[in-house]
Protein backbone atom coordinates (compact mmCIF):
# COMPACT_ATOMS: atom_id res chain seq x y z
CA UNK A 1 0.00 0.00 0.00
CA UNK A 2 1.99 3.09 -1.38
CA UNK A 3 1.79 6.27 0.46
CA UNK A 4 0.19 9.50 -1.21
CA UNK A 5 2.92 12.12 -1.08
CA UNK A 6 2.88 16.00 -1.41
CA UNK A 7 7.07 17.50 -1.09
CA UNK A 8 6.74 21.18 -1.05
CA UNK A 9 9.94 21.62 -2.70
CA UNK A 10 8.77 20.73 -6.00
CA UNK A 11 7.32 24.65 -5.32
CA UNK A 12 9.25 27.75 -6.18
CA UNK A 13 9.84 28.80 -2.85
CA UNK A 14 7.54 31.58 -2.51
CA UNK A 15 4.65 29.13 -3.38
CA UNK A 16 6.07 26.23 -0.49
CA UNK A 17 4.24 27.73 2.48
CA UNK A 18 0.95 27.79 0.33
CA UNK A 19 0.91 24.65 -1.15
CA UNK A 20 1.32 23.01 2.41
CA UNK A 21 -1.33 25.17 4.01
CA UNK A 22 -3.54 24.32 0.85
CA UNK A 23 -3.41 20.69 1.37
CA UNK A 24 -4.85 21.03 5.29
CA UNK A 25 -7.97 22.32 3.45
CA UNK A 26 -9.45 24.63 6.35
CA UNK A 27 -8.84 21.77 8.62
CA UNK A 28 -6.14 23.91 10.56
CA UNK A 29 -4.57 27.33 10.38
CA UNK A 30 -0.63 27.25 10.10
CA UNK A 31 1.45 30.09 11.41
CA UNK A 32 5.27 29.08 10.47
CA UNK A 33 8.29 30.19 12.91
CA UNK A 34 9.95 31.80 10.49
CA UNK A 35 8.76 34.07 7.62
CA UNK A 36 8.12 31.89 4.69
CA UNK A 37 8.96 33.93 1.74
CA UNK A 38 11.94 32.05 1.71
CA UNK A 39 10.54 29.07 1.37
CA UNK A 40 8.88 25.82 3.56
CA UNK A 41 10.55 22.70 2.72
CA UNK A 42 8.19 20.03 4.10
CA UNK A 43 6.68 16.78 3.19
CA UNK A 44 4.53 14.30 4.23
CA UNK A 45 3.71 10.76 3.43
CA UNK A 46 0.18 9.51 3.83
CA UNK A 47 -1.86 6.39 4.08
CA UNK A 48 -6.01 5.60 4.04
CA UNK A 49 -6.55 2.95 6.47
CA UNK A 50 -10.07 2.49 6.08
CA UNK A 51 -11.71 4.26 9.20
CA UNK A 52 -8.45 5.79 10.09
CA UNK A 53 -5.60 7.80 8.28
CA UNK A 54 -1.39 7.75 8.65
CA UNK A 55 0.62 10.48 8.10
CA UNK A 56 4.32 11.23 8.61
CA UNK A 57 4.87 14.91 8.28
CA UNK A 58 8.27 16.48 8.34
CA UNK A 59 7.96 20.51 8.53
CA UNK A 60 9.36 23.75 10.03
CA UNK A 61 8.46 24.97 12.86
CA UNK A 62 4.83 25.88 13.28
CA UNK A 63 1.76 26.94 15.20
CA UNK A 64 -1.03 24.46 14.45
CA UNK A 65 -4.68 25.67 15.75
CA UNK A 66 -8.02 24.83 15.08
CA UNK A 67 -10.72 27.21 16.28
CA UNK A 68 -14.43 26.89 16.90
CA UNK A 69 -14.65 28.82 13.94
CA UNK A 70 -12.23 26.51 11.94
CA UNK A 71 -15.08 23.43 13.36
CA UNK A 72 -17.70 25.23 12.63
CA UNK A 73 -16.98 25.45 8.94
CA UNK A 74 -15.30 22.13 8.61
CA UNK A 75 -16.71 19.69 11.71
CA UNK A 76 -14.37 16.88 11.80
CA UNK A 77 -14.04 15.33 14.78
CA UNK A 78 -11.67 12.87 14.88
CA UNK A 79 -8.88 11.90 17.26
CA UNK A 80 -5.61 12.34 16.55
CA UNK A 81 -2.73 10.15 18.25
CA UNK A 82 0.38 12.01 17.72
CA UNK A 83 4.20 11.55 18.35
CA UNK A 84 7.31 13.66 17.57
CA UNK A 85 10.04 12.42 17.49
CA UNK A 86 13.02 14.62 18.15
CA UNK A 87 11.52 17.78 19.42
CA UNK A 88 8.71 18.95 22.30
CA UNK A 89 5.26 20.21 22.05
CA UNK A 90 3.61 22.58 23.42
CA UNK A 91 -0.19 21.86 23.15
CA UNK A 92 -3.38 23.87 24.58
CA UNK A 93 -6.46 21.81 24.19
CA UNK A 94 -9.63 23.25 25.82
CA UNK A 95 -8.20 24.39 29.39
CA UNK A 96 -5.42 21.66 29.36
CA UNK A 97 -1.96 23.15 28.56
CA UNK A 98 0.88 20.49 28.51
CA UNK A 99 4.48 19.63 26.85
CA UNK A 100 4.71 16.53 24.90
CA UNK A 101 7.99 15.09 25.32
CA UNK A 102 9.76 13.57 21.89
CA UNK A 103 8.63 9.80 21.33
CA UNK A 104 5.55 10.49 24.00
CA UNK A 105 2.06 9.97 22.31
CA UNK A 106 -0.45 12.82 23.37
CA UNK A 107 -4.09 12.70 22.21
CA UNK A 108 -6.75 15.78 21.07
CA UNK A 109 -9.85 15.60 19.18
CA UNK A 110 -10.39 17.49 15.93
CA UNK A 111 -14.12 18.36 17.47
CA UNK A 112 -12.43 20.23 20.17
CA UNK A 113 -10.34 23.59 20.30
CA UNK A 114 -6.78 23.51 20.21
CA UNK A 115 -3.25 25.02 19.43
CA UNK A 116 0.23 22.98 18.87
CA UNK A 117 3.10 24.84 18.77
CA UNK A 118 6.68 22.59 17.75
CA UNK A 119 9.89 23.23 16.07
CA UNK A 120 11.03 21.56 12.87
CA UNK A 121 10.71 17.39 13.61
CA UNK A 122 9.33 14.98 12.24
CA UNK A 123 6.30 13.52 13.27
CA UNK A 124 3.63 10.61 13.07
CA UNK A 125 -0.17 11.36 13.44
CA UNK A 126 -2.85 8.44 13.41
CA UNK A 127 -6.17 10.13 13.01
CA UNK A 128 -9.03 8.17 14.06
CA UNK A 129 -12.63 7.79 13.06
CA UNK A 130 -15.30 8.40 15.53
CA UNK A 131 -17.64 6.27 13.73
CA UNK A 132 -15.02 3.42 12.82
CA UNK A 133 -13.35 3.66 16.42
CA UNK A 134 -17.11 3.92 18.76
CA UNK A 135 -16.25 0.73 20.61
CA UNK A 136 -13.41 2.84 22.38
CA UNK A 137 -14.91 6.39 22.17
CA UNK A 138 -15.15 6.83 25.88
CA UNK A 139 -11.91 5.81 26.73
CA UNK A 140 -10.50 8.23 23.70
CA UNK A 141 -12.69 11.03 24.92
CA UNK A 142 -11.65 10.71 28.62
CA UNK A 143 -7.86 10.90 27.90
CA UNK A 144 -8.15 14.05 24.75
CA UNK A 145 -5.92 17.12 25.66
CA UNK A 146 -3.21 14.52 27.58
CA UNK A 147 -0.19 12.46 27.01
CA UNK A 148 0.46 8.68 27.01
CA UNK A 149 2.86 8.07 29.96
CA UNK A 150 5.39 5.63 31.38
CA UNK A 151 5.86 2.11 29.77
CA UNK A 152 2.12 2.44 27.98
CA UNK A 153 3.24 5.49 26.25
CA UNK A 154 6.51 4.15 25.06
CA UNK A 155 4.26 0.65 23.46
CA UNK A 156 2.43 2.69 21.78
CA UNK A 157 4.73 5.06 20.88
CA UNK A 158 7.07 1.98 19.10
CA UNK A 159 3.44 0.33 17.88
CA UNK A 160 2.92 3.75 15.50
CA UNK A 161 6.53 3.49 14.39
CA UNK A 162 6.52 -0.32 13.46
CA UNK A 163 2.91 0.83 11.79
CA UNK A 164 4.62 3.22 9.61
CA UNK A 165 7.47 0.82 8.56
CA UNK A 166 5.05 -1.85 8.04
CA UNK A 167 2.14 -0.08 6.46
CA UNK A 168 3.28 0.23 2.74
CA UNK A 169 3.52 -4.23 2.44
CA UNK A 170 0.02 -4.28 3.36
CA UNK A 171 -2.89 -4.66 1.01
CA UNK A 172 -6.48 -3.64 0.95
CA UNK A 173 -7.70 -7.02 2.47
CA UNK A 174 -5.32 -6.11 5.43
CA UNK A 175 -7.45 -2.85 6.58
CA UNK A 176 -10.45 -4.76 8.73
CA UNK A 177 -8.19 -6.81 10.66
CA UNK A 178 -5.76 -3.59 11.24
CA UNK A 179 -8.49 -1.50 12.33
CA UNK A 180 -9.30 -4.34 15.01
CA UNK A 181 -5.59 -4.37 15.98
CA UNK A 182 -5.45 -0.70 15.89
CA UNK A 183 -7.99 -0.41 18.30
CA UNK A 184 -7.26 -2.86 20.46
CA UNK A 185 -3.87 -1.55 20.76
CA UNK A 186 -4.40 2.06 21.55
CA UNK A 187 -7.26 1.39 24.30
CA UNK A 188 -4.66 -1.33 26.27
CA UNK A 189 -2.30 1.58 25.96
CA UNK A 190 -4.21 4.38 26.66
CA UNK A 191 -6.81 2.89 29.65
CA UNK A 192 -5.16 -0.66 30.65
CA UNK A 193 -7.23 -3.02 31.70
CA UNK A 194 -6.50 -7.14 31.96
CA UNK A 195 -9.46 -7.46 29.14
CA UNK A 196 -7.99 -4.96 26.96
CA UNK A 197 -4.13 -6.01 27.60
CA UNK A 198 -5.28 -9.82 27.07
CA UNK A 199 -7.07 -8.42 23.91
CA UNK A 200 -4.35 -6.46 22.75
CA UNK A 201 -1.37 -9.40 23.41
CA UNK A 202 -0.16 -9.82 19.91
CA UNK A 203 -0.28 -5.79 19.44
CA UNK A 204 1.89 -5.42 22.82
CA UNK A 205 4.57 -8.28 21.90
CA UNK A 206 4.65 -6.52 18.74
CA UNK A 207 5.47 -3.17 20.61
CA UNK A 208 7.76 -4.85 22.41
CA UNK A 209 9.63 -6.55 19.88
CA UNK A 210 10.24 -3.59 18.06
CA UNK A 211 12.19 -1.90 21.40
CA UNK A 212 14.30 -5.16 21.70
CA UNK A 213 14.84 -4.27 17.76
CA UNK A 214 15.71 -0.92 18.66
CA UNK A 215 18.37 -2.25 21.60
CA UNK A 216 20.29 -4.76 19.85
CA UNK A 217 20.82 -2.50 16.71
CA UNK A 218 22.00 0.68 19.46
CA UNK A 219 24.13 -1.79 21.50
CA UNK A 220 25.22 -3.89 18.50
CA UNK A 221 28.87 -2.96 19.00
CA UNK A 222 28.98 -3.96 22.37
CA UNK A 223 30.55 -6.95 24.06
CA UNK A 224 27.48 -6.13 26.97
CA UNK A 225 24.46 -7.14 24.38
CA UNK A 226 23.09 -9.71 26.03
CA UNK A 227 19.46 -10.84 27.38
CA UNK A 228 20.43 -9.19 30.87
CA UNK A 229 21.29 -5.42 28.61
CA UNK A 230 17.83 -6.23 26.88
CA UNK A 231 15.40 -6.31 29.22
CA UNK A 232 16.93 -3.51 30.77
CA UNK A 233 16.21 -1.54 27.67
CA UNK A 234 12.66 -2.28 26.86
CA UNK A 235 11.76 -2.86 30.24
CA UNK A 236 10.57 -6.25 30.43
CA UNK A 237 11.39 -10.16 31.75
CA UNK A 238 13.81 -12.43 31.22
CA UNK A 239 11.24 -14.88 30.45
CA UNK A 240 9.52 -12.33 28.51
CA UNK A 241 12.37 -11.26 26.03
CA UNK A 242 13.00 -15.46 25.28
CA UNK A 243 9.44 -16.14 24.25
CA UNK A 244 9.73 -12.68 22.30
CA UNK A 245 12.65 -13.91 19.92
CA UNK A 246 11.93 -17.71 20.32
CA UNK A 247 10.76 -17.73 16.47
CA UNK A 248 13.95 -16.09 15.80
CA UNK A 249 15.91 -18.76 16.93
CA UNK A 250 16.52 -17.45 20.64
CA UNK A 251 18.60 -14.18 22.14
CA UNK A 252 21.99 -15.51 21.22
CA UNK A 253 20.82 -16.31 17.66
CA UNK A 254 18.84 -13.10 16.72
CA UNK A 255 21.65 -10.93 17.74
CA UNK A 256 24.30 -12.95 15.88
CA UNK A 257 22.39 -12.50 12.96
CA UNK A 258 22.04 -9.00 13.34
CA UNK A 259 25.13 -8.55 13.62
CA UNK A 260 26.16 -11.06 10.69
CA UNK A 261 23.57 -8.67 8.59
CA UNK A 262 26.00 -5.50 9.75
CA UNK A 263 28.93 -7.09 9.01
CA UNK A 264 27.41 -8.14 5.64
CA UNK A 265 26.44 -4.22 4.59
CA UNK A 266 29.84 -3.32 5.31
CA UNK A 267 31.71 -5.89 3.44
CA UNK A 268 29.42 -5.44 0.00
CA UNK A 269 29.84 -1.42 0.44
CA UNK A 270 33.20 -1.32 -2.07
CA UNK A 271 33.58 1.74 0.13
CA UNK A 272 34.70 0.27 3.18
CA UNK A 273 38.20 -0.44 3.38
CA UNK A 274 37.99 -2.03 6.61
CA UNK A 275 39.89 -5.32 7.19
CA UNK A 276 37.88 -8.65 7.73
CA UNK A 277 39.55 -8.57 11.05
CA UNK A 278 38.38 -5.39 12.06
CA UNK A 279 34.86 -6.25 10.87
CA UNK A 280 34.58 -8.94 13.08
CA UNK A 281 36.09 -7.60 15.53
CA UNK A 282 34.04 -4.43 15.49
CA UNK A 283 31.18 -7.13 15.66
CA UNK A 284 32.12 -8.94 19.01
CA UNK A 285 32.95 -11.81 17.54
CA UNK A 286 36.24 -13.88 19.24
CA UNK A 287 38.07 -14.26 15.79
CA UNK A 288 38.30 -13.62 12.06
CA UNK A 289 37.84 -17.44 11.20
CA UNK A 290 34.71 -18.09 13.61
CA UNK A 291 33.53 -14.62 12.04
CA UNK A 292 33.99 -16.32 8.64
CA UNK A 293 32.45 -19.87 9.61
CA UNK A 294 29.32 -18.03 10.74
CA UNK A 295 29.01 -15.68 7.99
CA UNK A 296 29.45 -18.85 5.70
CA UNK A 297 26.51 -20.41 7.15
CA UNK A 298 24.18 -17.02 7.23
CA UNK A 299 24.91 -16.36 3.54
CA UNK A 300 26.47 -19.37 2.08
CA UNK A 301 29.50 -17.07 0.73
CA UNK A 302 32.53 -16.20 2.42
CA UNK A 303 33.54 -12.42 3.72
CA UNK A 304 36.15 -12.46 0.90
CA UNK A 305 33.95 -13.86 -2.04
CA UNK A 306 31.46 -11.28 -0.89
CA UNK A 307 34.09 -8.55 -0.91
CA UNK A 308 35.81 -9.44 -3.78
CA UNK A 309 32.09 -9.68 -6.21
CA UNK A 310 31.58 -5.75 -4.60
CA UNK A 311 34.28 -4.68 -5.91
CA UNK A 312 34.09 -6.35 -8.88
CA UNK A 313 31.06 -4.08 -9.84
CA UNK A 314 29.07 -7.04 -9.74
CA UNK A 315 27.13 -6.17 -6.22
CA UNK A 316 22.87 -6.05 -6.86
CA UNK A 317 21.59 -2.54 -6.30
CA UNK A 318 18.63 -1.99 -4.34
CA UNK A 319 15.45 -1.37 -6.15
CA UNK A 320 14.41 2.32 -4.68
CA UNK A 321 10.64 3.67 -5.65
CA UNK A 322 10.63 6.68 -7.89
CA UNK A 323 8.90 10.38 -7.09
CA UNK A 324 5.34 10.03 -6.94
CA UNK A 325 3.95 12.99 -9.03
CA UNK A 326 0.11 12.86 -8.30
CA UNK A 327 -0.88 15.23 -6.26
CA UNK A 328 -2.90 14.11 -3.13
CA UNK A 329 -6.02 14.43 -1.97
CA UNK A 330 -6.55 16.97 0.78
CA UNK A 331 -6.61 16.58 4.73
CA UNK A 332 -10.27 17.17 5.03
CA UNK A 333 -10.70 14.79 1.88
CA UNK A 334 -9.13 11.93 3.70
CA UNK A 335 -10.27 12.12 7.43
CA UNK A 336 -14.18 12.54 5.40
CA UNK A 337 -13.22 9.44 3.91
CA UNK A 338 -12.35 7.45 6.32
Amino acid sequence: MQPQRLDTSSFANAEQYESWVSWYDGVFDINPAQPPEFGFRATIDVWSLGGCVLSRVFAPGVRVTRSKTLISRNPIDHWAVVIGRDTTTAISAGKNLFQAPPRTPFIVSLGNELASERDADLRLQLYLSRDTFSGIAPTLDASCGSIVNGAMGRLLADYMLLLERGVSEMSEEHLPRLGLAISAMVAACVAPTPDRMAEATEQIDLGRLERVRRGVRKHLRSHLLGPRLLCRYVGTSRSQLYRLLEPEGGVARYIRRQRLLAAYAMLADPAVDKLIAQIAEEFCFADSSGFSRAFRQEFGISPTDLRAVSRSGCRPLAKLNGPNDVRPATLSDLLRAA
